[in-house]
């Protein structure tokens, strides 16, 4: 299947203002059953420049910057993905013992995990939670995270919001509530209280119409034996060929499409347009 996907954000200002360098987070991560076909960036103004880094955690970056005033800012992505049906539980873990949780990863794994590990968000409340439905997985590794993503999923209401920060995990858990992004960080605080490795991922999704209009967020959990795999609560099922990963970090702050900001007298008014094809 190629998924097509157009993300667009246009800035307003009210004066002209000058530009300071901004980050882009709009190229694809590319995965075993995951290519990229094609990726067209327009950006307007036309940049002075156009950096592409891969930052600290593996992503794509790009740094956009500007030399002239400008009373307005279009950073325009089209990109088509070739996405390979694949089944995501076709893995073993080993050592076989980590099958069980909690495990303790291997020394070497541990030292490149351990941002990955770190408690944060992490409450008694979001512990005893995890551990009840570890319980209700009878302490299963791969039982627990799917059974965990389906629990939310079932359990919560969604809500959309465009803007501001995640709640934290025990807020969500507590109002039983929440966007993609707080489904995201709430899954991952209780996989690292029970110490599983686990990152936020920022992304689309096809197949969902709610979310084919707008940037998705899910989370990854590190497992021996199978590497980085993908979890979506808010669609209570492990990721497969539907989704696409522009971005993954242990912040879930960190990975806003486009950041920067302006020099000016000026207000500013944003607008954005996401719009997700697939072709089979």
């Amino acid at each position: 299947m190629k998924l097509r996907v157009t993300h667009e954000l246009r800035y307003d200002y009210s004066a002209a203002v000058a530009l300071e360098p901004h980050t882009l987070y709009l190229y694809p991560r590319i995965y075993p059953h995951q290519r990229l076909a094609d990726y067209q960036l327009l950006i307007d103004p036309l940049p002075g420049k156009l950096v592409m880094n891969v930052d600290i955690e593996g992503n794509v970056q790009q740094l956009i910057y500007f030399s002239n005033l400008t009373d307005s800012l279009v950073v325009r992505a089209d990109m088509e993905v070739e996405s390979d049906l694949y089944n995501a539980y076709d893995f073993v873990l080993f050592p076989f013992e980590t099958q069980r949780i909690p495990f303790q990863y291997s020394d070497a794994d541990r030292k490149l995990l351990e941002p990955y590990l770190e408690r944060s968000g992490v409450t008694t409340l979001v512990e005893q939670y995890a551990r009840q439905i570890a319980s209700e997985a009878k302490w299963q590794t791969v039982p627990f995270l799917s059974h965990l993503c389906t629990t939310i999923r079932n359990n919560f209401a969604y809500e959309t919001r465009d803007l501001g920060p995640a709640t934290s995990a025990e807020m969500t858990l507590i109002s039983r509530n929440g966007s993609c992004r707080d489904y995201a960080v709430l899954y991952i605080a209780a996989c690292r209280s029970i110490g599983l490795a686990a990152r936020f991922v920022s992304g689309y999704l096809y197949g969902n119409p709610q979310q084919e209009h707008e940037l998705h967020a899910w989370a990854e959990v590190y497992l021996p034996g199978a590497g980085w795999r993908g979890f979506d609560p808010t669609e209570g099922s492990v990721v497969i060929n539907h989704h696409v990963s522009l971005a993954a970090s242990f912040f879930h702050d960190r990975l806003p499409p486009l950041s920067g900001i302006f020099r000016g007298q000026a207000r500013s008014n944003m607008t954005a347009r996401v719009s997700i094809t697939g072709i089979e």
